[in-house]
């Protein structure tokens, strides 16, 4: 890594202090004498606040706070004019040096006896926050004028490379972006296992970033600011005091926030599609649904078909408990059960009717999720963790993109499927089109009469898997009423279409899987999983 000069990143200080005479009266021990303080800022040309990329130099502009520390303790801000930096002082301690702290303008939270502060440099989006640091070159003595320093960054100047489909300020997740001051040692204390979010300036291309120093961090997820869409960022290497990164570390942020990053084609006309994170969830107590954090998680619930307990990974969570005012997770529904009056008796995602014409989409029998507004599939609502953004494109696929996902498309490998086990929880993986047979080899492939001890997968494995863009569908099982039975045996995942077969207008189809075979239509009233995607263009 390249470290920045003294004479690139640092501010040559010329301290000028002006009438600090105490008074001739005596002061009470209780009374905090104040003094004014200036400090020049020499060679400075009183420009705004920013950091040249091509040098690292720092300017000033009017408002810049530098902060005064005096025998471990702070005694004061000073303030910039456009030519000096002034203000009032509590008096410092005779015979010692002054400390002085350049916090990137950001409002520091001092602690009860101003010996410490902390300071957050999150948002970079207006100006970059340079964190530094000097003390006098003087010792401090009453009546003396004329003080040296030098500041010396604590941070570093760092280039990104962002690729963007957001206009939006793009997020780094899992970064350090506190530091603690602690003034007694005029030690920077760093969380060196960061895990923090920096927000650079909008749009494409270069952007600078100021980092505190951190380990070396691997897969960094980013997002843009309006949660509208996610990517990843490349390794970030080892960042140290005074760095200087010019090499440009890549951001891609494509994705839809919430997808994984896989391109599945759903059609003859090669129309792809990005699969969701997780199974869509809901909480009845804050009417909020949200992506689950793992592929594997399902919520489960208590068996009846074997007369046990059948818990899902979604701790204090229960399919059976059901109801308006529930304050854990559900994810589970009968069909159509978006939240939305779109005409069907029983729209609500409690819904635990067991009569399937209360399901009807839009109140027809032959009506389709996607046929009406479109307000009775599930991907209408604003997932918290999905972008937040109502009708944001997020959708259930049809029967017809079920099938050609699992039973028609072409891709690089030639896989498409695979049943496996998955951090101990049975289903089925998706492999996506660009799939390379070279990232982890499966066995039984394509097979649906395969067995899910085909593919035993830790939790470390799948990461690999996923990172390459693999989907897993958790084999949750079912709900009927308030009954709940199948999981680890079977997955049921509903689509957007309703079946059109005379004698079973009631039913909708369905992606259903177990150990050894695949079919797809049942009851409306059916409490099922719901999986989403949504389009790559």
């Amino acid at each position: 890594m390249k470290k920045l000069g003294i004479i690139a990143m640092a501010f040559a200080l010329l301290l000028g202090m002006s009438q600090c005479k105490k008074e001739n009266t005596s002061a009470s021990n209780d009374e905090v004498v104040k003094v004014p303080i200036t400090l020049n800022v020499s060679g400075n040309s009183g420009s705004r606040v920013a950091v040249t990329p091509e040098t690292g130099v720092v300017t000033f502009e009017n408002g810049d706070l530098i902060h005064v520390v005096s025998n471990g303790v702070y005694v004061g801000t000073m303030t910039y004019n456009g030519t000096v930096f002034s203000g009032e002082i509590t008096e410092p301690t005779e015979g010692q040096k002054l400390q002085f702290y350049f916090l990137g303008n950001k409002a520091p939270e001092f602690n009860a006896d101003n010996t410490e502060c902390s300071v957050v440099i999150s948002d970079q989006t207006e100006y970059l926050p340079v964190i530094s640091y000097a003390p006098s070159r003087e010792n401090y003595q009453i009546g003396k004028t004329d003080y040296n320093a030098t500041l010396l960054n604590k941070c570093a100047l760092v280039k990104f490379d962002v690729t963007t489909a957001s206009e939006a300020a793009t997020c780094i997740v899992g970064m350090n972006n506190k530091v603690t001051v602690i003034f007694a040692t005029n030690e920077f204390a760093y969380d060196m296992d960061g895990e923090g979010i920096i927000t650079l300036a909008a749009g494409n291309g270069e952007k600078w970033g100021i980092l505190l120093p951190q380990d070396e961090v691997n897969h960094t997820n980013a997002y843009s600011n309006d949660g509208t869409f996610s990517g990843s960022c490349a390794t970030i290497p080892e960042i140290e005091e005074n760095d200087y990164l010019i090499n440009g570390i890549a951001i891609a942020i494509g994705l839809p926030g919430g997808a994984i990053d896989g391109l599945f084609t759903v059609n003859a006309n090669g129309n792809q599609v990005y699969f969701s994170q997780g199974n869509l969830q809901y909480q009845a107590s804050t009417n909020t649904w949200r992506f689950a954090d793992n592929q594997w998680d399902f919520v489960g619930g208590t068996g009846t078909e074997f007369g046990a307990n059948h818990i899902g990974n979604v701790e204090g969570s229960t399919n059976n408990s059901i109801s308006p005012t529930y304050d854990g997770w559900i994810d589970l529904f009968g069909w159509g059960s978006s939240g939305y009056n779109h005409g069907a008796v029983c729209y609500q995602p409690w819904s635990t009717s067991t009569n399937s014409s209360d399901y009807y989409a839009y109140g027809a029998d032959n009506n389709n999720l996607y046929d009406g507004n479109g307000q009775a599939d599930w991907g209408y609502n604003a997932i918290s963790n999905g972008g937040n953004q109502e009708n944001s494109g997020w959708r259930t696929l049809t029967q017809t993109e079920w099938e050609y996902v699992f039973n028609t498309r072409s891709t690089s490998s030639g896989i498409r499927y695979a049943k496996a086990q998955v951090n101990n929880v049975n289903g089925v993986i998706l492999i996506p089109d660009d799939w390379s047979s070279y990232t982890y080899s499966l066995n039984n492939t394509n097979n649906s009469e395969a067995d899910f001890s085909s593919n035993i997968l830790t939790a470390l494995q799948w990461s690999t898997l996923e990172q390459a863009g693999a989907v897993f569908l958790p084999a949750a099982g079912e709900r009927y009423g308030t009954w709940f039975y199948g999981d680890g045996s079977y997955g049921e995942y509903w689509s957007a279409s309703c079946f059109d077969g005379y004698q079973y207008y009631r039913y909708a189809y369905t992606l259903h899987f177990s150990s050894d075979l695949f079919s797809n239509f049942y009851s409306r009233c059916n409490g099922f999983s719901v999986r989403l995607v949504r389009s790559c263009q």
